[in-house]
């Protein structure tokens, strides 16, 4: 209720701020024109154009109201009784601005409007349209289902937003949160021959499923106690692993390099050395050749994880959604042996063959290297799916 006032609240100030009194009053923006009328007759009390439209404007929107409220106590509804509060707290607060700048004169008379007492009205309707929602609210929890456990709830708030004296409205506010809350368990099935280690699974759910988390909808992978009962389970069921077989590639091949080996003098065909324009003799560059036989290793692993996730349904029990799941991590190390000269290398060369041959990572660490992308695949899944879950 709240947020529905703040919301006409926030739509009267934009619709104040656009255009004139006058103009506004046009469009049939009753309180727009009076409160830009009142803001420019706090400037000039004598201002006879806005003046005008403010007794127009006043007079217009007053009946309307008052119409409107004769209409719905005649219709004799009980949920209307929240719009008839509504509306005489909105003649409430037009009377309180328009006073602001009572009395105004114009051509010759003066013109304040007869102050009118909504508090009694105001307060009957408040009180009767809470007792309005806490009986609807208690018929709500007759019907046993989420959504009318969840109106319920926003049925009970509003009781106790209005008056808040009604017996144990807390106990239902609470009860009626917690019967509408839809609960997922998320769970981590291994059927392959490889076991993962138990914080290995524990981590793997930890994918910030508190996230994505609603307000009616609260995801967990621990199970809270034995009494909760869970509305939708998501099975991550991993299916199969496969891990290849340490594998080793052997590399040869040489690496040939010009590089400058000082010089040499020109000479001509007298055997002289030769000079430039200069006088200077010309010089030669000589150059050699550098040679390095460079033995690359290259040794792989690799791991996929394949599997799917199930969305259950327990309320009626139904499967929602399987879809296919995985995730692979790759081991690769790459490493060399120089024989020759190694001023041939290039710097990337040079620098392999600094690394060594490394062990090969056991076929348990090469499925816990798949931890990251897992849970990536988990949470992308549950994310994507998390329309189904109301």
């Amino acid at each position: 209720m709240k947020k529905y006032i703040l919301l006409i609240f926030a739509i009267t100030l934009i619709l104040t701020g656009c255009g004139s009194s006058k103009k506004q009053l046009q469009k049939g923006n009753y309180d727009a024109a009076i409160a830009t009328a009142v803001k420019e007759l706090r400037k000039n009390p004598d201002n006879e154009k806005q003046i005008a439209t403010l007794e127009r404007s006043y007079t217009v929107v007053n009946d309307q109201d008052n119409e409107r409220i004769r209409f719905l106590k005649m219709e004799g509804r009980p949920q209307n009784w929240d719009e008839i509060y509504q509306i005489y707290k909105r003649m409430n607060d037009r009377q309180s601005l328009v006073r602001t700048v009572l009395p105004l004169k114009s051509g010759g008379k003066t013109i304040a409007y007869p102050y009118v007492d909504y508090m009694a009205e105001m307060i009957s309707a408040k009180r009767k349209s809470a007792d309005y929602y806490y009986a609807h609210g208690n018929e709500l929890m007759k019907g046993g289902l989420k959504d009318s456990y969840r109106q319920a709830f926003y049925e009970f708030e509003r009781a106790k937003e209005y008056v808040g004296d009604y017996e144990g409205i807390d106990n239902k506010i609470q009860e009626t949160k917690y019967l509408g809350i839809s609960r997922v368990f998320v769970t981590l099935q291994n059927t392959t021959a490889i076991k993962f280690p138990q914080d290995f699974e524990e981590d793997l759910l930890s994918v910030d499923l508190q996230a994505l988390n609603s307000e009616w909808v609260e995801f967990h992978t621990i199970n809270l106690d034995q009494n909760t009962k869970y509305d939708y389970f998501i099975n991550v069921n991993v299916r199969n692993i496969g891990v290849s077989p340490d594998q080793t590639a052997v590399r040869d091949s040489v690496v040939k390099k010009e590089v400058e080996d000082g010089f040499t003098y020109q000479l001509d065909s007298k055997g002289n050395v030769m000079r430039d324009t200069s006088g200077n003799d010309i010089k030669v560059k000589k150059y050699k050749t550098l040679q390095c036989a460079l033995i690359s290793t290259l040794q792989t692993k690799s791991c996929v994880i394949e599997g799917d996730i199930e969305i259950i349904q327990m309320n009626p029990n139904k499967m929602l959604k399987k879809e296919p799941m995985g995730a692979q991590s790759t081991f690769e190390h790459v490493s060399a042996r120089a024989v020759g000269d190694i001023g041939a290398l290039n710097a990337a060369q040079l620098e392999r063959t600094k690394a060594k041959i490394e062990p090969f990572p056991s076929d348990t660490e090469m499925v816990l290297r798949c931890s990251s992308a897992l849970k990536k695949a988990i949470r992308g899944s549950v994310q994507t799916n998390r329309g189904l879950i109301i």
